[in-house]
């Protein structure tokens, strides 16, 4: 990859559950400091980077820092932890996953268990599985468990991320990958034309809040998000459900289920695209919603596009990303910022 692999590891590698984003808060803070003019959080904990620009123009260019993750809502009698879901999972990916509870008294490692199929009934192996069915075990008598962990703490998997052939996978692409991105653009961007506003922004998982929050407190011009998106090209699944394939370059988006984007905006970044030979494919997402429906219509109505990172295995601890899609996502968005004069005309 031609970008920073060790900043990548240190983002997905990080915990930051929706509405506690404070460890991937610090950590965006310490790359802005160097390359932008202005640093500042708000009350939900989005942070901006800001580029000045040449002209009153301004563009927003959000990407979610959050992943999804666990809350602990109760403390069985046994010691062991009963969760809920902040953000979307998929349960049968749960069993026999080792996690990481955070707690005011420091991080405590765990493992969300799964009995041998052999000794299931076959009522009990034909059970849909649930994520309110889920006991985290600590490894500690009850008594310890009630005195460092508490309701309200948070739980996340625990993975680390690797290079895997021309892959990264780890937990947490979806969506540190693309707030990598949006730094590595960071670093790249030098005297704009316009006035460029870099978000990470938080509580994505649980309904683009930080977005729609954002979007009315910075009123921008042009609203542009960065995501992930599917990669379906496995086995099982047929060409016309793969969305975009791994490999084939960034995505540029055509709509989702929380937004269509503006047919300029995304005509404009597929001309950047061919003109500097940056790989692209389009991206018609049948479900799931991004940052930029939070911003389209946060503040009136407002010209929005995204570019998003195909990723297969998505809400998963094994989310893997390809380094040519990494490298073309910031190419595309650094092409796209540094030829934005405030001057395109993207009313329909």
């Amino acid at each position: 990859m031609d970008a920073d692999f060790d900043l990548l590891k240190e983002l997905t590698e990080e915990n930051g559950v929706p509405g506690y984003e404070g460890r991937l808060r610090d950590l965006v803070r310490r790359e802005f400091e160097d390359t932008t003019d202005e640093v500042r959080s708000d009350a939900m904990g989005n942070v901006v980077g800001t580029i000045e620009g040449e002209s009153d123009y301004s563009v927003v260019v959000a990407a979610h820092m959050d992943e999804i993750g666990f809350m602990v809502k109760h403390i069985t009698d046994d010691g062991f932890l009963q969760l809920d879901a902040l953000g979307g999972w998929d349960p049968r990916v749960l069993k026999a996953q080792r996690v990481t509870v955070l707690t005011e008294q420091g991080s405590l490692p765990g493992v969300i268990g799964s009995v041998p199929p052999h000794t299931l009934t076959e009522e009990q192996k034909e059970k849909e599985p649930k994520v309110e069915d889920v006991h985290v075990d600590l490894g500690m008598p009850a008594e310890a468990v009630e005195e460092h962990v508490a309701v309200g703490d948070l739980v996340t998997t625990e993975q680390t991320t690797i290079e895997m052939g021309e892959f990264v996978t780890g937990k947490a692409l979806d969506n540190r990958v693309s707030v990598f991105a949006m730094l590595e653009a960071a670093r790249r961007l030098s005297n704009p034309a316009v006035t460029v506003h870099l978000v990470a922004t938080v509580q994505e998982e649980v309904g683009l809040r930080g977005a729609e929050a954002v979007g009315v407190d910075l009123d921008p011009d042009l609203a542009l998000a960065l995501d992930t998106t599917v990669a379906n090209d496995v086995p099982s699944f047929d060409a016309s459900e793969y969305v975009t394939e791994l490999g084939e370059g960034a995505g540029i988006k055509l709509k989702d289920s929380s937004v269509i984007t503006n047919r300029k905006v995304h005509r404009r970044m597929r001309e950047v695209a061919e003109s500097e030979e940056i790989p692209y494919q389009l991206e018609v997402l049948p479900a799931g919603g991004t940052d930029t429906g939070g911003l389209q219509r946060s503040s009136g109505a407002k010209p929005a596009g995204a570019i998003s990172v195909p990723t297969r295995y998505l809400h998963t601890p094994t989310e893997s990303v390809h380094h040519a899609d990494v490298d073309a996502a910031i190419d595309l968005l650094t092409a796209f910022l540094e030829s934005e004069t405030g001057e395109h005309d993207y009313t329909l």
